[in-house]
């Protein structure tokens, strides 16, 4: 009887031929800039999937949309309608939860340039946390090489199907709404939001996304670290393929630290001058990091500040300038890595 519960386990030549098929796609997916943009069904949260899409025009780039379900919601009804649904998620007259904001996101795309739903697509299910629906997507493939992927989720909860879904990754940039909540420190240990959470534990760069897409231009911070150095090549990049001007800022602690604010912000300029990639205005202040990034990137279609090279853990027990400035901005924020 207990047999029934032991694990199925591969053989040694299936497991080698299934591992190095995972290790190919995941270095086919290294050569690709890949988001992955996160709804939860709100007007607002679509947002992510407008800065996706101007993001993302470039070939070279994939866009993901990622819409998180908990276990079972609202599936105890039918089994036979799930299984119908699964088998051709955009299609069915059945719809699973999410399913209709995923649409929505396409037509999204569409407006912003992207016209996915008239690609070739293939579908896929996968079972997950013993859910009747699992986890579902449907790819769309263009002629140049391009991937608009729209997944529904499974998982316990938002925040860890969204790091889940990373590792199944890997991406660039994770691109999330607005948080509805911000906890303190101590608090945030055991209950922190969605936005505290994946910007707190994601590997990769993530941008907090708010209703700023009527602003201008990159507010790039710079510390003048190599750490903060290389996050505004990156940076610098990305507002260039998506023609955003580019403003470069260091602040000061105090009067005696100006000059080194001045020295980095040449710096980056210098750097992005030797990339061919032109900078509006370098600005240097004296006065509280986080409050003169706050108030003078606010004006900006986005703040880019650096993570400060913390661990995981060290990111979630102690307060930061960049946590500071999401939490605190008007406008959007990323956060380099």
């Amino acid at each position: 009887m207990l047999g029934f519960f032991k694990r199925t386990t591969l053989s040694d030549r299936q497991e080698a031929a299934v591992h190095k098929t995972v290790m190919n796609l995941r270095a086919q997916r290294r050569n690709r800039f890949r988001i992955l943009a996160c709804i939860d069904g709100s007007d607002e949260a679509f947002v992510t999937v407008r800065f996706a899409a101007r993001f993302g025009q470039r070939e070279e780039c994939d866009i993901i949309v990622l819409y998180v379900r908990p276990i079972d919601q609202g599936l105890h009804s039918s089994g036979l309608q799930v299984r119908l649904a699964r088998q051709n998620m955009m299609d069915a007259g059945f719809e699973l939860p999410g399913v209709r904001h995923l649409k929505r996101a396409l037509e999204i795309l569409k407006e912003e340039g992207i016209d996915a739903d008239s690609w070739p697509k293939t579908g896929e299910q996968q079972d997950a946390w013993g859910d009747p629906a699992g986890d579902t997507k449907v790819e769309y493939h263009s002629e140049a090489g391009q991937n608009i992927v729209l997944k529904l989720k499974t998982a316990p909860d938002a925040a860890s199907g969204i790091l889940d879904q990373y590792e199944l990754g890997p991406y660039n940039l994770i691109i999330l709404g607005e948080p509805s909540r911000w906890r303190g420190e101590f608090k945030a240990f055991f209950d922190s939001g969605i936005v505290q959470t994946v910007t707190t534990m994601a590997p990769c760069s993530v941008l907090v996304a708010r209703q700023s897409l009527e602003r201008e231009g990159f507010f790039i911070c710079t510390d003048g670290t190599s750490r903060s150095m290389q996050a505004v090549r990156r940076a610098a990049v990305l507002a260039h393929v998506s023609g955003e001007p580019i403003t470069l800022f260091s602040a000061a602690p105090s009067e005696d630290h100006l000059a080194a604010a001045e020295e980095a912000v040449a710096n980056a300029k210098a750097l992005l001058k030797a990339l061919q990639i032109s900078v509006v205005e370098t600005k240097a202040a004296v006065g509280d990091p986080v409050e003169e990034i706050v108030e003078r990137g606010s004006l900006y279609r986005a703040i880019v500040v650096t993570d400060e090279g913390r661990s995981r853990w060290q990111r979630l027990i102690r307060s930061s300038i960049v946590t500071e400035v999401v939490r605190r901005a008007r406008t959007s924020v990323l956060d380099v890595r």
